[in-house]
C-alpha cells in the first residue's frame, strides 16, 4: 500500500480513495520490527511533494524520499529535472507504467526491491536500467530470476601452468580449444558407452566352454582383438584425463570429495582390476561386478550437459520430498505386504509365502506395474489390493508438483540464462557494428579533407579525428598484414 506517501490518478484526473490513517496505525502495529510501513514517519508535514507523471497515470511522493538514493535518476534533482514540464510542473517519463510502482516503492522502503510477477523480466530490468537504480539491485534481480549467476569465489592453482590447464578441463566455454576438447571428450564417452553394450552381442562375446570337471574356459572371439584396442585406448583418455584433472586441482581433498570425480574413477579401476584378475577363473565372479560398474561413464556425460545438470539439480533440491515419499512407500509396503500376507498365507498353492515376498506384490501393485506373476485370490486380499492401488497413487502423486515446479524453476533459469547470453552477444555485435561503420566513415572524411588540403583548397580541420597521415598508412599496413 503506497498512502499516504503516494497517490495516484489516471489521465481524467479521476482520485483514488486515501486509505484511514488510524487503520494504517493499527496495521503498522501488527507488523513485526523492522516492518514499519507508516508513510507519516519521520516526514513533516510541510515538505515539498514531487510529482511524477508516468505515461499519464500521477504518482506523488515526498522530495525526501527520492533523496535517500541520490545517486539515482530520481534521486539526483539535477538530473530528474530535465524531465520536468514546464506547463504542468511534473516530472513526465514516457515509460512503462505498470513497472513504476516497483521502482517508486524501492525509495519509499529505503530499498526493497520487488518484480511483479506480471512484468516481464527483461522488460523491468531495462525500467530499472533507465531510472538508473544501480548495479546491485539490477545483478540482485537478475540472479533472482536466473539470468546472471552469483558470484562464487572458485579456487584456482597457484602455479600458473597448473591454472591454464584447470581452465582448459574445467570451464570449456573459456576458449575454442577448450570447447573444442570437451566435444572430444563427450564423443569418446559414447564411444565407450556402445562399446559396452556391443560387447554383449554374441557375435562380440567371448566364447564360453564347459569342461567335464565342472569348470568354465572363455577363449577370445575373433572380434575381441580389435574391440580391446578401442576399449584401450578410451580408458589410456579417460586416464590421461583424470590423471591431469588430479595433478592440477587446487585441493586434492575437494577433488576425490567431488561426486563427479568419484565418477571419473570408478568408471577406470575396473578396466585395470579386470585386466590383472583375467589371468584366473576363481575371480570371475567379482569381474562380472567391474564390469557392471563401467555403465557409470554415462554419468560422465553430467560434466558436458546442461540438460543433466538441470535434472541433478532438480533432484537435489527435492531430496526431502522424495525422502518422505521413500519413506512413506515403505510404511504401507510393509502394513499392505503384511496384511495381505495374512489374507493368503492358508490358501493352497499361495505365493504368498512370506511377508518379503508379499511386500514385492506390494511394490509392484502401489506402483501400478502389476507383474502378474503372484496375486490375491481370497475376497479379503483382493480388498486390500484395491486400497493398495488407491493409496500407492495418491501418495506417488504427492511430490509430483514439488519436483515439477523445481525444475521448472532450473530450467526457467537456463533459458533465460541463455536468452541474456544471445542478447549480449548481439549487443556486442551491434557495437562492433557501430564501432566499424564509425570508424570507415572516419577514414571516408579525412580522406577528403586530405585531398582537399593537397589540391589547395580550404578545408576542414578535424582535430582529434584524422590522425596523421603517416600513422594512418601504418596502421593500414598493419591491418593488411
Amino acid at each position: 500500500m503506497f498512502v499516504p506517501m503516494m497517490q495516484r490518478r489516471d489521465v481524467l484526473g479521476s482520485e483514488m480513495d486515501i486509505t484511514n490513517m488510524a487503520e494504517n496505525k493499527e496495521f503498522n502495529r501488527s507488523l513485526p520490527p523492522g516492518c514499519d510501513f507508516d508513510g507519516s514517519s519521520g516526514y513533516d508535514p510541510n515538505d515539498e511533494i514531487i510529482n511524477i507523471n508516468v505515461s499519464g497515470q500521477l504518482f506523488q511522493t515526498y522530495k525526501k524520499t527520492l533523496n535517500r538514493f541520490p545517486n539515482s535518476l530520481l534521486g539526483d534533482s539535477e538530473r530528474r529535472n530535465k524531465f520536468k514540464n514546464l506547463s504542468t510542473g511534473e516530472l513526465f517519463f514516457d515509460r512503462y507504467r505498470p513497472a513504476f510502482e516497483s521502482i517508486l516503492y524501492y525509495y519509499q522502503s529505503d530499498g526493497i526491491m520487488a518484480r511483479p510477477p506480471n512484468i516481464p523480466i527483461h522488460v523491468f530490468i531495462k525500467e530499472l536500467v533507465f531510472f538508473d537504480i544501480g548495479d546491485s539491485v539490477i545483478d540482485q534481480i537478475q540472479i533472482e530470476n536466473g539470468l546472471k549467476e552469483p558470484t562464487k569465489t572458485i579456487e584456482l592453482p597457484s602455479y600458473l601452468p597448473f591454472r591454464i590447464i584447470w581452465n582448459f578441463l574445467e570451464y570449456p566455454e573459456t576458449s575454442r580449444p577448450a570447447k573444442l576438447f570437451a566435444f572430444v571428450s563427450v564423443f569418446i564417452i559414447v564411444i565407450s558407452l556402445v562399446m559396452f553394450v556391443m560387447e554383449t552381442l554374441p557375435s562380440f562375446a567371448p566364447v564360453v566352454i564347459h569342461l567335464d570337471n565342472g569348470t568354465t574356459l572363455e577363449t577370445p572371439n575373433e572380434n575381441e582383438s580389435w574391440m580391446f584396442m578401442v576399449s584401450t585406448a578410451v580408458i589410456a583418455w579417460f586416464t590421461s584425463e583424470f590423471m591431469l584433472r588430479l595433478i592440477c586441482c587446487p585441493s586434492k581433498i575437494k577433488f576425490f570429495t567431488n561426486l563427479s570425480n568419484i565418477i571419473d574413477l570408478l568408471s577406470i579401476v575396473p578396466y585395470y582390476v579386470s585386466f590383472a584378475l583375467s589371468s584366473t577363473s576363481k575371480h570371475q565372479g567379482y569381474l562380472a561386478v567391474l564390469r557392471v560398474i563401467r555403465v557409470l561413464r554415462v554419468f560422465k556425460l553430467s560434466r558436458h550437459s546442461r540438460g543433466l545438470q538441470i535434472l541433478g539439480d532438480t533432484l537435489k533440491a527435492s531430496f526431502h520430498e522424495l525422502l518422505m515419499l521413500a519413506f512413506f512407500l515403505l510404511i504401507m509396503i510393509l502394513l499392505f505386504g503384511s496384511c495381505v500376507y495374512y489374507a493368503e498365507y492358508q490358501v493352497e498353492g499361495t505365493k504368498f509365502t512370506s511377508i518379503p515376498a508379499a511386500s514385492w506384490w506390494a511394490i509392484v501393485t502401489m506402483t501400478t506395474v502389476g507383474y502378474g506373476d503372484m496375486y490375491p485370490t481370497t475376497l479379503l486380499g483382493k480388498l486390500i489390493g484395491f486400497v493398495a492401488v488407491v493409496c500407492g497413487v495418491l501418495t506417488i502423486a504427492l511430490p509430483v508438483p514439488v519436483v515439477v515446479s523445481n525444475f521448472e524453476y532450473f530450467y526457467t533459469k537456463e533459458r533465460n540464462r541463455r536468452k541474456t547470453e544471445e542478447v549480449r552477444k548481439e549487443h556486442e555485435k551491434q557495437l562492433e557494428e557501430r564501432k566499424s561503420s564509425s570508424n570507415m566513415f572516419r577514414k571516408m572524411i579525412c580522406r577528403k579533407s586530405r585531398k582537399k588540403e593537397r589540391s589547395g583548397k580550404n578545408s576542414i580541420k578535424l582535430n582529434g579525428i584524422c590522425e596523421p597521415e603517416n600513422e594512418e598508412v601504418s596502421g593500414q599496413h598493419i591491418s593488411a598484414v
